[in-house]
């Protein structure tokens, strides 16, 4: 096999380790300086002082007493956290006259806590006994029978206001009631009638009336037959409508620009998740370090109240230096220059020189500011050294086209040139083609980086001619789906649900044998993204001598069973999935033969974005590979 010498970058790794032992003397020398102030601030034995007198003075450091709680469990634990006599425990000269005095005001507050639980009817018992032997000298037991919990037996709702009076209002009002979750039979708690309030609260406050308030509230409760009647009444307030946008905070960007990038809907009916898209698309646009959007509903014209855009201009340019780890390509470094304001276009341009142990490239973007109507201009280059399948290509690429993005939809259309020079023994011919392509991609997760649920759908169609040798015509399709669907009977909680994600990639480009087809535009598959238990790319079509080339068609397939794992009745960031991908290429439809890969992971919930760790079997290979990856795209 052919292999072109690596990349060479001589000024480079001796920088990178330079670096690097200048953050491990820095680690160290912070280390040094907390074990030193931790040393510091430790108390010193005085001087003359033996061991015996530390472990006596050790040993007569106790607690004043220990509390049992005999109740059932949900309310033996809420009883252990919150009883005010645990505050005294620790009081070691605590005497046993203050404590029973302490444990006359400890049944007045254990009733208090169970009245919170629904529990208004409760059977306590307070027992105080010496024990010598024990770590503590006493022990107070509270003995709870709990009785019959008091149960909703009314809801009343009402609402005053414009929402009472406008016929818009009515699908609100309609939604509070449909959404309180203390309805009639349930149990009574106190958390749980705070919990209803608010949550008709939030739902009357998301859209139109955003200044609505509870305007008075009471639950009736009768203990000797354990109902409780609730009561409630909201106040609306007008109904607002999104006047102008008032950027402040910014002198380097126009508020023009912001009002475009922003887009919010002024003239319609206040929607808070409007408001909050707004704000989102402000501080992804990268003009911006910090943005904070608020209705001003004080002295305003409900009809068209300001929104004050409160921002903080990012840096005119920035640059970024990375270094990472895939199991796909191994060590990684990058360097980022992102320019939010190029002389004469006014374009913003994000350039990236990144290198890894399979490829080495550097590409730049530049895009418009959105126009009125949500399109903007963009232009693009790349230049890129990749190992592809058993050989090496050296592309270009140029493309240039507009593009949009609504809240869970991108579109573009755009012309492309790509050259792929492919350099080895059996390595296919080099090409290079002229495309014009239309792409769309739909998302729609409860949650864009960590989704538990819902689907997503990306659709590429190109259609071009080759430039190398015959002219000829040749048409592109690609397209992915991914669907994450809970399985309801795994448990009680959404959180707690067990997940199954599907995954589906085809791909296709439809042309003459004779029609030499850039290999950048064919496809090759396999890695942490697509068919584990293989090597990146590691699928694709075998030649005459054996080596792994591109093909035309591409199919890939995936399910996974995702769990989320619970400790000691807790939810964690953490959950386990085990899988089977399947994926082949191939240059005819009906040549397309499923290569096999099974395994079992871990996912982690970081605070930077999931992390994926799993360890897969090849079952064409006979290999096992770890496949690490951080983050979720689609």
């Amino acid at each position: 096999m052919h292999r072109v010498a690596p990349f060479k970058t001589p000024a480079f790794w001796p920088a990178l380790l330079f670096s690097i032992t200048l953050l491990f003397l820095q680690g160290c020398s912070l280390l040094s300086k907390q074990k030193e102030e931790e040393s510091a601030s430790t108390p010193r034995p005085v001087a003359g002082a033996d061991k015996e007198d530390a472990g006596k003075e050790k040993k007569e450091s106790h607690d004043a007493f220990s509390l049992e709680v005999e109740a059932p469990d949900r309310v033996r634990d809420y009883l252990i956290r919150h009883l005010e006599l645990q505050r005294y425990r620790q009081i070691d000269d605590l005497g046993a006259a203050e404590l029973s005095r302490l444990m006359v005001a400890a049944e007045a507050n254990a009733r208090e806590l169970l009245g919170t639980l629904g529990y208004f009817t409760p059977t306590i018992t307070l027992e105080l006994k010496e024990t010598p032997d024990a770590p503590a000298p006493r022990e107070v037991k509270v003995t709870v029978v709990p009785g019959e919990p008091t149960l909703v037996s009314l809801v009343e709702v009402n609402f005053s206001g414009a929402v009472a009076e406008d016929a818009a209002g009515e699908a609100q009002r309609n939604a509070v009631r449909a959404g309180w979750s203390l309805r009639p039979s349930v149990p009574f708690s106190q958390e749980g009638w705070d919990n209803a309030k608010t949550g008709g609260l939030r739902t009357l406050t998301a859209k139109r009336y955003p200044t609505a308030s509870v305007k008075s509230s009471r639950a009736d409760i009768d203990a000797d037959t354990a109902r409780a009647q609730l009561r409630v009444a909201y106040e609306s307030g007008p109904a607002f409508r999104f006047g102008q946008m008032l950027v402040r905070g910014s002198d380097r960007y126009s508020p023009v620009n912001a009002l475009r990038i922003a887009r919010l809907p002024t003239g319609e009916d206040y929607d808070q998740q409007q408001l909050l898209d707004a704000q989102q698309r402000l501080a992804s646009s990268g003009y911006y370090d910090s943005v904070f959007l608020t209705l001003d509903t004080e002295g305003t014209d409900p009809q068209a109240v300001p929104v004050i855009a409160q921002v903080r201009d990012a840096p005119l340019q920035k640059v970024v230096l990375g270094v990472g780890f895939t199991t796909d390509n191994g060590a990684r470094v990058s360097l980022d220059h992102t320019h939010n304001q190029m002389p004469l276009l006014g374009w913003r341009a994000v350039s990236r020189l990144q290198f890894d142990q399979k490829t080495q490239l550097v590409n730049t973007q530049w895009t418009d500011v959105p126009g009125e109507r949500a399109w903007r201009w963009f232009t693009g280059a790349q230049l890129k050294r990749d190992t592809s399948g058993d050989y090496e290509v050296d592309s270009a690429r140029l493309r240039g086209g507009m593009s949009t993005s609504t809240d869970h939809i991108d579109r573009s259309y755009f012309l492309q040139y790509d050259n792929a020079q492919n350099k080895g023994v059996g390595a296919p011919p080099s090409a290079s083609a002229l495309t014009l392509n239309w792409g769309w991609t739909g998302r729609y997760f409860n949650n864009n980086a960590q989704p538990t649920s819902g689907y997503g759908v990306a659709v590429e169609l190109g259609a071009g001619y080759t430039l190398t040798g015959e002219r000829l015509p040749f048409l592109r399709s690609y397209g992915r789906w991914l669907g994450i669907f809970p399985l309801e009977f795994t448990a009680d909680s959404a959180a707690r649900r067990s997940r199954i994600a599907l995954r589906a990639e085809a791909g296709a480009v439809t042309a003459s044998e004779r029609a030499l087809i850039p290999t950048t535009l064919e496809f090759l598959t396999g890695g942490d993204n697509t068919v584990r238990g293989y090597s990146y790319q590691q699928i694709g079509v075998t030649n005459a001598i054996g080596q792994t080339v591109q093909g035309r068609y591409l199919g890939v397939g995936s399910i996974e069973w995702q769990r989320p794992f619970v400790y000691k009745g807790q939810l964690t960031d953490w959950e386990s999935v085990v899988f089977v991908d399947a994926g082949s290429v191939a240059d005819k439809a009906r040549s397309l033969r499923p290569k096999v890969g099974v395994g079992a992971g871990a996912r982690w919930k970081s605070p930077v974005g999931p992390v994926q760790i799993d360890l897969a079997y090849g079952v064409d290979v006979h290999k096992l590979r770890i496949h690490l990856r951080l983050g979720f795209n689609f």
